[in-house]
């Protein structure tokens, strides 16, 4: 196209996919979404809701092995696998696990800085200009512990963090109950990062964005991708399961449901769903004054807009496996807990449960870049439990390799040729 302009077919309407479109349309693009359910009703639906700069610690450290072997044992533990999936998942794990060496989790603490330091200012723009500001909050997160030895077994994480220039306030027992007298007496350690920030609605972040693509001339089209067509090395159409849209280019961010597409031209990636599990509760009695993290239990517990989400935990189940959502009443144990002036039980209307597919590759970094086969499809998938917060930095990434510049960080950590 003589002026740049290009037709982008977008594939995914979850928060790295609108993201993505939105900062493409600001750049001249035509736009057209491509999402087979509802948008925003995947992984970006029922997540935390946290924007967090801090989250640069990668899920295998050392020492994880002993950790996935206790899982194994405990299926309501925070990391659980079902016997069934094991033989699937299996060679993914002895990724996940060779990946958390001391150098590794390094380079990858730098990779994941560059995605998540500017999330926070980033969406402050976005939104405003999606009319939707309101739903962004900076008042920070805290972490919480409930002794000296679980906080000094996670010395490493935060080693990770002054490494990459993340800054926080260290706080006691008695400082904690000055902070937020409403957290349990139980915890005696806390580290309050306050450059962190979270969205009071994380569905409705989506569906703002998404309404203010379309309104500005994009397209949504509903119908599942599953190929491309091309022509020696240029993209000439987005092939769907009924028919084909013609695209000058396109970007696979299809979450969980990424790694057929890739496999389409040519790149093996490891892709695997660590699937999450919330609990929202109506008019709370009692909500902590930041989001507040759960480092023993794995957890977080954020105040939203509908109520109280208590989210986290990871679950190796594959894409098909009906929920088991013990794992979600688990979380309202683990909340009650936290805030002792919850109540023991609730009425069923005031409660609802969500299971969702977070995308994860095994050395907790995404995959962001132009495809094997023809630079006109560029990859944003996998990021795991961090794709509401690194999806700004992604967006503006995918917007430079469409447009022909070079991305303005080093993306080479999030090629898919990593993986062979």
């Amino acid at each position: 196209m003589p002026d740049g302009r290009k037709t982008v077919c977008v594939i995914g309407a979850g928060i790295v996919g609108v993201v993505t479109a939105a900062l493409l349309q600001r750049e001249g693009h035509d736009i057209v979404v491509v999402e087979p359910a509802g948008p925003g009703e995947g992984a970006s639906f029922g997540n935390a809701g946290c924007l967090s700069a801090s989250s640069v610690v990668p899920l295998s450290m050392p020492g994880t092995a002993t950790g996935i072997a206790r899982s194994i044992r405990d299926p309501m533990g925070p990391l659980a696998i079902r016997w069934r999936h094991l033989p699937n998942v299996a060679p993914w794990l002895v990724r996940f696990v060779r990946s958390g060496t001391y150098a590794k989790v390094r380079e990858q603490a730098r990779a994941l800085r560059l995605l998540l330091a500017p999330s926070v200012v980033l969406y402050g723009s976005l939104l405003e200009e999606m009319g939707a500001g309101e739903l962004l909050r900076s008042v920070g997160h805290l972490y919480v512990y409930r002794s000296e030895a679980s906080w000094l077994k996670e010395r490493l994480h935060w080693q990770l963090r002054r490494e990459n220039g993340i800054a926080w306030d260290e706080l006691d027992a008695d400082a904690l109950r000055q902070f937020d007298p409403k957290l349990s007496t139980e915890y005696v350690r806390g580290a309050l990062l306050a450059a962190n920030g979270h969205v009071t609605n994380p569905y409705r972040v989506v569906t703002a964005i998404l309404a203010g693509i379309l309104a500005r001339g994009g397209r949504l089209v509903r119908g599942r991708a599953v190929g491309f067509d091309l022509e020696g090395t240029r993209l000439g159409a987005v092939r769907m399961e009924h028919g084909a849209l013609s695209a000058d280019a396109a970007v696979v961010t299809a979450g969980a449901w990424s790694r057929s597409l890739a496999a389409a031209l040519g790149d093996r990636v490891p892709l695997e769903s660590q699937r999450g599990y919330h609990l929202m509760l109506s008019d709370p009695e009692v909500s902590p004054r930041v989001p507040t993290n759960d480092a023993e239990g794995k957890f977080m517990v954020t105040p939203m807009e509908l109520g109280l989400r208590a989210a986290g935990t990871v679950e190796f189940a594959g894409l098909r496996a009906p929920p088991n959502w013990d794992r979600a009443h688990v979380l309202m144990r683990q909340a009650r807990r936290m805030l002792p002036g919850l109540r023991a039980s609730y009425e069923a209307e005031r409660i609802t449960k969500w299971m969702g597919h977070r995308p994860s590759l095994p050395d907790s970094l995404p995959v962001i870049g132009r495809s094997r086969r023809t630079p006109d499809v560029v990859y944003a998938f996998g990021h795991g439990h961090v794709g509401l917060a690194a999806a700004p930095m992604t967006g503006r990434i995918v917007a430079d390799l469409v447009g022909g510049k070079p991305p303005s960080v080093d993306i080479s950590p999030f090629s898919a040729s990593r993986f062979g």
